[in-house]
């Protein structure tokens, strides 16, 4: 035991010295980290079927947007979100379906989230009441979206309410999806949830196609033929539209009629179930997909 002792003492400061570079290299970490550079993140999580979207600006203010059905978002957020993190700055939920708001239950247990912003529909479920009783026991702030609402999120990028732009809580929760437009220089993303031909056609009638116009469009409903009309995504008219859905999923997402309008206006589509999680970078000019080798989506998310 002596013997021990006696070898701890002569070389402590070498104990000492290396716990210290080990310190180092964990801050350098951090810190490679936290210098952004000034880029934006946009990433489609991998969570099956459902939607959760993740933004970090370029100040590193983080929104998730959606969380998905059950524990897959804990599963897929450090994908994303590095692990010394326990802090988002707002969670969205665009509609009070399961697949869109469960997964921020098990999430609240783990992070400290800032601000919840909701749509305003309504669902009897016993889940929501959980995730609404977990929001207010936790004391998050609840915030109901409107049209022309902007929330920064620092750097120069933030998001822009398009809908609801009235109280739709006797709407159905498709219907009363929050559809949003994220905004970076001279790059944005079209988020509209669930969002239903109904409304997209509303937009078209009260929206200017300035507002509408993105560089990536969040494909409606986990590109769903209920969604995506013609005239819609020609009016936005992205570079890229990304889906959001699980492989070989009951509903068949996404649908024929759906790529098809993206195939003819020449919309490269790609979804989570044969590429994983979807990562975007903007500088505020252009949008990077970071994914090599990307698989164009299929009808039905069926795997190959």
């Amino acid at each position: 035991m002596n013997q021990i002792f006696s070898h701890i003492k002569s070389y402590f400061r070498w104990y000492v010295l290396l716990c210290l570079v080990v310190v180092l290299i964990v801050l350098s970490s951090v810190i490679l980290h936290e210098n952004r550079h000034g880029m934006l993140t946009f990433a489609v999580l991998d969570i099956g079927q459902g939607d959760s979207l993740f933004i970090e600006s370029p100040t590193g203010t983080q929104v998730i947007v959606d969380g998905g059905p059950g524990n897959n978002l804990m599963k897929e957020i450090s994908t994303v979100v590095p692990w010394y993190d326990r802090h988002i700055d707002m969670i969205v939920v665009t509609n009070p379906d399961a697949d869109h708001y469960s997964g921020f239950i098990p999430l609240m247990n783990k992070y400290s989230v800032d601000v919840d912003l909701e749509s305003g529909t309504n669902n009897p479920f016993e889940l929501y009441g959980v995730l609404e009783k977990e929001i207010a026991d936790k004391g998050i702030p609840k915030i109901l979206a409107r049209r022309g609402q902007i929330i920064d999120l620092g750097g120069g990028a933030h998001l822009d309410i398009i809908f609801p732009d009235r109280d739709v809580s006797g709407l159905s929760s498709n219907d009363g999806s929050i559809v949003m437009k994220l905004v970076y220089g001279e790059t944005s993303v079209m988020l509209q949830g669930d969002s239903t031909a109904k409304i997209e056609d509303y937009l078209l009638t009260n929206t200017s196609t300035s507002t509408l116009k993105s560089t990536i469009l969040k494909a409606g409903h986990h590109g769903s033929k209920t969604s995506n009309t013609l005239e819609y995504v020609t009016a936005v008219s992205p570079e890229w539209s990304v889906i959001s859905s699980g492989a070989n999923n009951s509903y068949g997402h996404p649908h024929t009629e759906t790529l098809e309008t993206m195939d003819k206006l020449k919309i490269p589509t790609y979804d989570t179930c044969n590429n994983g999680t979807l990562i975007f970078k903007s500088d505020g000019k252009t949008f990077t997909l970071k994914n090599k080798n990307p698989k164009p989506a299929v009808v039905g998310c069926k795997t190959k």
